[in-house]
Formats: structure tokens, C-alpha cells, sequence
């Protein structure tokens, strides 16, 4: 391991520990039009800050993204989304000794933040966008996030995600990522309605069952929350989405990406412990 770039160490560290208990990673968005409405632009300070404070708060993943996924976004151009993310995975990195997933759909940008310490990269296009992702990923023996983000091919919800995140597990294989670094992410919201979101958190348990691979989910103020309160908006979608993380890591998540990381740690916590005897943290003795 001692060969491998310092943020592909601490991700290896934290890969060897899925299974004892929830992993909660914090969302740090340097853009100005989020759908969550925390994008924070070009503020470095106002990343580190909320980085340090996210830490603070229970995070062992910050991930930092710098292009919009919300309906109706443009496409940032590469020398942008750049200009945006790397400097705060520098500080990140630097200053608070972070492990970093870098989100992007790009493999210039990810090679680039993989350089400037990040240890993950987190595509939510599941390497449809830009399959050399992978190869950036297998050279620097990263962690990779394949989320489901694709148009409809089967009838049945579980088997259509099923069947896509196949492809993109065997895209990365074949690119030469070890399996071990293999996250998969059945991606609510993106390209769902609502109730085939709550479907897929239902149905997790049929999920890991398909593949060896640990499971991201990310219901963090989603639509589907909104639309499940009665149409809230973003918000006050703070108490849906931890009940949606709670059901989720008790149907098998590994990890929970979350805006609201205090209120959700905490929730992620009290689960933990109560359905993992070996992760309850005693408190110092005084």
C-alpha cells in the first residue's frame, strides 16, 4: 500500500471496514445552481469550512462536485468543472487530511483530483459519459463509484437497474479496476419516478444480493422525499431523508450520501448500534 498515492490509501483503510458499520459521506458542492440549493461557487473557504465542519460532524467521505446533475443543466465545459473542484481538493486534502471522492463524469477532471489527493471517483453516469473514467481509476488503484443513470430497458425496476450496472461493472473490469474497489450506486432519482426511488431502497436487500459490491445510496432531499411529505420543498426534506438512510442502511447501504450530515450521522448512529453491537463507540472514560 505504501506505493499508493495517500488518498487511495485512507480509501483502501476504509474499504477493509465496510460491513461493521454505515460510512456517511458529506456533499460538498462548489457550483452556483445545486437542485439542493447549497452550492457554494467559488468560495474555497466556504468548501473548507463546511468540509471541516462535516468531518466534525460524522463524515469519514467528503465528496466534491463541481458540474450540476439537476434536470435541465448545462454541460460544463473541462477547463471549468477544473477550475472548480481541484483547488478544494487540494485544501481538503492538505489542511483537513480528508479522504475525497471527487464526482465528475469526466476522466480529466478525475485524474486531475486523484493527483491532488482524492482517493475515490464517484460517476453517476455509471461510465456511459466517459469510459476512460475506468482506466483513470485502474492506474491509480481508486476507489469507483458506478451509479444507474440510464433510460429504461426492462419492465421490471430492480432488473432494469440490475442489468445497466452489470455493464458498467464489466466496463470497469475490463479496464482493469479490482473488484474490491467496485462501489455501486443504484441511483435515485436520476432518471425515476418517484415511487420506483422508494422501490429500489425496498428492495435493496434483492440488489446486494446480485453483486459483490458494496452499495452507496444517496436519497439526500431528493424529489422523491418531497413527493412522499405531501410536495415539500428541498428544504424541509431533512426528516424524510433520514428516514429514507435509516431504511436504507438497515436493508444493507454501506454508505449514505447526505447534504444534512449531523442530523443524518446521528440517525445513522443510533441504527448502527443498534443493529451492529461491535460499532457502538463508548464515550471516554473521565
Amino acid at each position: 500500500m505504501t506505493s499508493l498515492r495517500p488518498g487511495v490509501q485512507r480509501w483502501k483503510r476504509l474499504r477493509d471496514q465496510f460491513g461493521t458499520r454505515t460510512v456517511i459521506m458529506g456533499v460538498i458542492n462548489v457550483t452556483d445552481d445545486s437542485f439542493s440549493g447549497d452550492g457554494l461557487g467559488a468560495d474555497i473557504d466556504a468548501a473548507l469550512r463546511q468540509g471541516r465542519q462535516f468531518l466534525d460532524d460524522g463524515a469519514e467521505i467528503l465528496d466534491v462536485g463541481g458540474e450540476s446533475t439537476r434536470p435541465g443543466h448545462e454541460p460544463l465545459a473541462v477547463e471549468v468543472e477544473l477550475a472548480r473542484v481541484i483547488p478544494v481538493v487540494q485544501r481538503l486534502f492538505s489542511e483537513l487530511g480528508a479522504l475525497i471522492s471527487i464526482d465528475t463524469r469526466k476522466a480529466a477532471v478525475a485524474e486531475a483530483a486523484l493527483i491532488a489527493g482524492a482517493g475515490i471517483v464517484n460517476d453517476v453516469t455509471g461510465l456511459r459519459n466517459d469510459p476512460s473514467i475506468a482506466q483513470v481509476a485502474a492506474k491509480s488503484s481508486a476507489g469507483l463509484v458506478l451509479q444507474h443513470w440510464h433510460p429504461r430497458t426492462k419492465d421490471d425496476t430492480l432488473d432494469w437497474v440490475v442489468d445497466d450496472l452489470r455493464w458498467s461493472i464489466a466496463q470497469a473490469r475490463a479496464a482493469g479496476v479490482s473488484a474490491d474497489d467496485i462501489v455501486i450506486d443504484p441511483g435515485l432519482g436520476f432518471g425515476k419516478e418517484h415511487q420506483e426511488s422508494l422501490e429500489l431502497i425496498r428492495r435493496l436487500p434483492q440488489l446486494k444480493a446480485q453483486f459483490p459490491h458494496p452499495v452507496l445510496l444517496g436519497p439526500s432531499r431528493k424529489r422523491f422525499i418531497g413527493a412522499a411529505l405531501g410536495g415539500l420543498p428541498v428544504d424541509e426534506r431533512v426528516e424524510g431523508t433520514i428516514g429514507a438512510a435509516v431504511v436504507g442502511q438497515t436493508l444493507g447501504a454501506d454508505i449514505i450520501r447526505v447534504h444534512d450530515v449531523a442530523a443524518v450521522s446521528r440517525a445513522v448512529r443510533v441504527a448502527d448500534a443498534i443493529l451492529r453491537a461491535s460499532s457502538v463507540r463508548q464515550p471516554a472514560p473521565t
